[in-house]
Order: C-alpha cells, then structure tokens, then sequence
C-alpha cells in the first residue's frame, strides 16, 4: 500500500520515520511505496499554543490530499504532538489516518502495563497523550519539572539535535517517575525523544510512542504488497 507522510514535525522525528519504514520494507522484501508532504513546525507549534486543533487539522487534510493525488492510499502524522488535533482531523482527512495515540494504546494493554511516567511536550503530558489510553494509569512529572521536561523537548525538536543537559533532564525525569512514583515504564510520548535515548541504555524499561506508529505505518504498508 502506498503510504503518505506528513513530515517535518520536526525533521529528526521525519527522518526516524523514514529510516524505520525502509528498514522494516527491505528486512522483509516488500517494496516501499512512499510520498511525503512537509508541514511547518512553527506554524503547527502555533495551532497547539493557541488551541486550534481545526486549523492544523485543515493544514493537513490539504497535504494529504496532495498526497493522495500523488497516489497515496493511506496518511500518517509523523508526531505525537501532532496528534493533538487527530479528532478533526480523522472527520475531514481524504484518507484514513494510520492513529499513532491509538496504536500505543494498543500496544500498552498488550503489555499488561498498568501505570507509565509520560515525557514530552506539555500538551502531551498534561492530556496524558491525549487521554487515549485508557487501560494504564498515565502520570506526569509535575510543577517546574513538567516545564523543564517541556523547555528541554521544545529545545531538542527544533534543532533536531540533543544537548548532555536535555539529555540528563529526561533521564532524571524518567528515573523520579519510576522512583518514586511507581511508574513500571516511561512512555517517550515525544517522537523526538529518540535523539535522547538511541544508542543509549536507558535505566528503565520505554514505551516508544514513535517506534510503535512506526511498526503500525509498516503493517498497513506492507498489507497489499
């Protein structure tokens, strides 16, 4: 199946997407039939600030839509902060949508697990990934340390590269919430939080939010090759 991305939300996390996509395709023999569309990271950090999840949603529906006359059978938001508008999105889009948010669901109740630490954006800890998953007990770090996780994320996403600061913010974070606040596992609920943690062991088990899409991106691809 021909699959359509938007990207550039921000370009590390589309390049995460990318890479995973060609890996899983050429691992199993299937060729990758592909078109990506560029949305702008300022502009939809604009939409979230100001609570405007229709208009970010018609900013994508326009993309997929050129992407569905490229060919494209089905999209993917390639962000889990981008997903803060997937509602409206879902009710205009002129393709089905591959959910991320649903897909870590999904994966979390296959687990089994039952209370997870959240880092990311605000929007993405505070709405406990936008309170899709319901079979696990979300939790957040809380006061100056939400903002610092949120500033250090921000900070990562729009230069595409992490920093030993932001990296030791994440990592401390994730440690507190497994510590002392009983988390069985940390959700990188950012897709950009693989730049912090790839080629890294981390001190506690994850639950990779864009690892998963990715794996759900790949699995509708490769359905009708």
């Amino acid at each position: 199946m021909h699959i359509g991305l938007i990207g550039g939300i921000g370009p590390a996390a589309t390049d995460f997407y990318y890479r995973g996509l060609i890996e899983r395709h050429v691992a199993a023999g299937v060729p990758l039939e592909l078109t990506m569309a560029h949305a702008d990271v300022r502009e939809m950090s604009r939409n979230l600030n100001d609570k405007n999840p229709k208009r970010q949603a018609e900013i994508f529906a326009r993309l997929i839509g050129r992407m569905k006359a490229a060919g494209a059978e089905a999209a993917a938001v390639t962000s889990m902060g981008g997903h803060f508008c997937v509602n409206e999105l879902l009710a205009i889009s002129p393709l089905p949508i591959v959910h991320g948010v649903e897909a870590v669901a999904v994966e979390v109740a296959r687990r089994g697990l039952k209370k997870i630490g959240v880092l990311g954006t605000r929007m993405v800890m505070e709405s406990k990934l936008y309170g899709r998953v319901t079979s696990a007990e979300l939790i957040a770090p809380e006061g100056p340390a939400l903002d610092e996780v949120h500033n250090a994320y921000s900070g990562m996403a729009t230069v595409g590269r992490v920093d030993a600061q932001q990296r030791d913010v994440f990592f401390r974070e994730g440690s507190r919430l497994m510590g002392e606040r009983g988390a069985e596992a940390i959700m990188l609920g950012g897709t950009d939080l693989f730049l912090a943690f790839q080629g890294r062991e981390a001190p506690f088990p994850l639950v990779d939010c864009a690892d998963i899409h990715v794996d759900a991106i790949y699995a509708r691809s490769s359905m009708l090759a």
